[in-house]
C-alpha cells in the first residue's frame, strides 16, 4: 500500500465513542469467527456456555452488538459525540440493504406466513425497498446503523428464543435439499456479524470519507482471512478425519524405523491387518510424472513459438481462444476423449499410459497460458540488449528471456498438478481395474529394451492400476474396500492432501531457486 494512505490529518487521543467502537468491531470479529468455526463443527450448537446453548448465545451476542450499534448512530445523530456523518448513506449501500430486505422480506413471507407467488413478492419489495430508502434518503449515521442493527437483533432474537434451535431444518418447496440448524446459524452469525463490524469501523471514523474507507478496508480484510481461515479449516477438517486411520497400527522403531502401515501396506492383501493405500500412491505419482512430461516440454515450447517467433495476429488470438477453452472444459470430457479414442489405440484396455495422456491433456492448456503470460512479462528491453550484443534469437531466448520467465511458468505449473492430481471423473473411465489392488506400478522396472521395434517396452505402462482419488470415490460413496470404508477414505482423502502439497512444497522450492538465481545474475 502506497505511504500516502498511512497519512492522517488529524492525530489525537483515543477518544472513549472510538473505544466503544473499536470494541463493536473486537465483539463483531470474534461472533463472526465462531460462526465460521460452527460451520466446521468445532463446536456443536448444543454446547453450552454460560448457561446458554451456543445457539442462544449467539443470539444474546448479536442482539446486544445490535443494540449498540443502534444506541452509537443515535449518539451521532443527536450530535452528542463529534463525527461528519455523510447526507446519505449512498446508492451502493442503499442496493446492498435492499436486496438483504428483498430476501428477508420474500422468505418470511413465503416459508413463515406460507403466503403465496403474489404476497411473497409484494413483502419482499416492500421491504427491500422501505429498507433502501433508508440508506439512501437518511443521514449516513442512521442508514448505517439502523439497518445492520435491525438486522442483527432481528437475527438475534430469532437465535436466542430458538425458534431456529439446534433441531431446527428447513426444506423448502419444489427443492431436493434440506438445510439444518448448523449451516443456517453459521450463516446468519457470521453475515449479521459481518455487517456490525462494518458499521463498528465506519462509526470508528467517524463516519464520513474516513469512515467509508475504514468499512472498506475492513470488509476487504476479513474477505481475504475469510478466504485464508476457510483453506486452513478445510485443511484442518480432512486432519482430524484422516488422522485416525493414517496412524492406525504406527510404531516408531530404534533410529528412524518407521513403520506406518496405512501408508506401507497394499489395499486388500489377504493376511493386511490394516489395509493401505500404497498402490495408490504409487499410481497417482506416475500419473503426475507422466503427465508433467508430458505437458510441459510441449506447452513451453508452444508458448515460446507462439510468444516469440509467431506473428501476433489471427492465428495466435485463435489459438488464445482455444487454449482458454480447452482449460474451461470439464475433466469429464476430457475422460469421454480418453475412453473413446485412446482406448481402443492402446488394445482396447484402460492403462495407467492413458491416464497419464489424458491429465496430460488437462494440463496441457494452463502450461501453454501461464507460460505464455510469463514470456511477455519479460521485458523487451532484454530481448534488444541481447540483440544488440549479436546474440541469435533462439540463443536470447534459451540465456536471457526463459530464465526470466521461469518463476512464472513453475507457478502455473505447480496450479496445474495440483488440479490434475484430484481428479476423480477422467480416472473413472481410463484407469479402469480394481481400486484396491494388492500389487505396486513398478514402472522403473517394467522397461525392456527389445530388438524390434520400437526397441523399448513397458508393460506396466499398459496394466490397470489405481489412484488415491479413484479409491476415495470407491471408499466413500460406494462403502468399499474396508469394513469401515468411511474411515479409510478419509485417511486416503489425508494421503492425497499430503501428495499434493508435497508437489507444490517442490514447485515452490524450484520457484523460490530460479528467482533467486536470476537476482542474483
Amino acid at each position: 500500500m502506497s505511504d500516502a494512505y498511512d497519512r492522517q490529518l488529524v492525530s489525537e487521543d483515543t477518544t472513549t465513542f472510538e473505544r466503544f467502537c473499536g470494541g463493536i468491531v473486537g465483539v463483531s470479529f470474534l461472533l463472526f469467527v465462531f460462526g465460521l468455526t460452527t460451520l466446521f463443527q468445532v463446536a456443536s450448537l448444543d454446547t453450552r456456555i454460560l448457561g446458554l446453548e451456543l445457539v442462544q448465545f449467539f443470539g444474546l451476542g448479536l442482539t446486544v452488538v445490535g443494540v449498540t450499534v443502534l444506541a452509537v448512530g443515535a449518539a451521532s445523530r443527536t450530535d452528542t459525540v463529534d463525527t461528519m456523518p455523510g447526507d446519505t448513506s449512498g446508492i451502493g449501500v442503499a442496493v446492498g440493504f435492499g436486496l438483504i430486505g428483498v430476501v428477508i422480506g420474500g422468505l418470511t413471507a413465503s416459508q413463515t406466513f406460507g403466503l403465496g407467488l403474489v404476497g411473497w413478492l409484494l413483502a419482499a419489495a416492500v421491504l427491500g425497498g422501505a429498507m433502501a430508502a433508508v440508506a439512501l434518503f437518511t443521514r449516513e449515521d442512521v442508514g448505517s446503523t439502523v439497518l445492520p442493527g435491525g438486522v442483527a437483533i432481528a437475527i438475534g432474537i430469532v437465535l436466542l428464543f430458538e425458534v431456529i434451535g439446534p433441531e431446527w431444518s428447513w426444506a423448502p418447496g419444489d427443492f431436493s435439499a434440506t438445510f439444518n440448524a448448523l449451516v443456517v446459524v453459521a450463516v446468519l452469525v457470521s453475515f449479521s456479524s459481518l455487517l456490525l463490524t462494518w458499521t463498528g469501523a465506519k462509526a470508528y471514523a467517524g463516519f464520513g470519507s474516513r469512515g467509508r474507507q475504514n468499512g472498506a478496508y475492513l470488509l476487504i480484510g476479513l474477505n481475504a482471512i475469510t478466504m485464508i481461515a476457510i483453506l486452513l479449516l478445510l485443511v484442518v477438517f480432512v486432519f482430524s478425519k484422516g488422522w485416525p486411520a493414517l496412524t492406525r497400527g504406527l510404531q516408531i522403531g530404534p533410529g528412524l524405523n518407521l513403520d506406518i502401515p496405512f501408508l506401507m501396506n497394499v489395499s486388500q492383501g489377504i493376511y493386511v491387518d490394516v489395509p493401505g493405500v500404497l498402490p495408490a500412491i504409487m499410481g497417482t505419482v506416475w500419473i503426475i510424472i507422466g503427465a508433467s512430461l508430458f505437458a510441459i516440454p510441449l506447452g513451453v515450447g508452444a508458448a515460446i513459438f507462439l510468444t516469440e517467433y509467431a506473428e501476433q495476429g489471427k492465428f495466435t488470438r485463435v489459438v488464445e481462444i482455444t487454449t482458454n477453452g480447452l482449460w474451461s472444459t470439464p475433466s469429464v470430457v476430457f475422460g469421454l476423449f480418453g475412453y473413446a479414442f485412446l482406448v481402443p489405440r492402446f488394445g482396447n484396455n484402460q492403462s495407467l499410459l492413458i491416464a497419464m495422456l489424458v491429465l496430460g491433456f488437462m494440463l496441457l492448456p494452463l502450461v501453454v497460458i501461464t507460460s505464455r503470460e510469463a514470456l511477455k512479462s519479460v521485458p523487451s528491453d532484454y530481448r534488444d540488449a541481447s540483440a544488440a550484443l549479436g546474440v541469435s534469437q533462439w540463443q536470447t531466448i534459451r540465456s536471457v528471456v526463459l530464465p526470466a520467465a521461469l518463476p512464472g511458468v513453475i507457478t502455473g505449473v505447480i496450479l496445474g498438478i495440483g488440479r490434475i492430481a484430484g481428479e476423480t471423473a477422467p480416472l473413472i473411465l481410463v484407469l479402469g481395474g480394481t481400486p484396491f489392488p494388492s500389487t505396486v506400478p513398478r514402472v522403473i522396472e517394467g522397461f525392456e529394451f527389445t530388438a524390434a521395434p520400437p526397441f523399448i517396452s513397458n508393460d506396466v505402462l499398459l496394466q490397470s492400476t489405481s489412484a488415491l482419488p479413484y479409491q476415495i470415490y470407491a471408499s466413500i460413496t460406494a462403502g468399499v474396500g474396508t469394513q469401515d470404508a468411511q474411515a479409510f477414505g478419509w485417511g486416503t482423502a489425508l494421503v492425497l492432501l499430503l501428495v499434493v502439497l508435497s508437489f507444490y512444497l517442490v514447485g515452490i522450492i524450484a520457484r523460490k531457486y530460479f528467482s533467486r538465481k536470476l537476482r542474483s545474475d
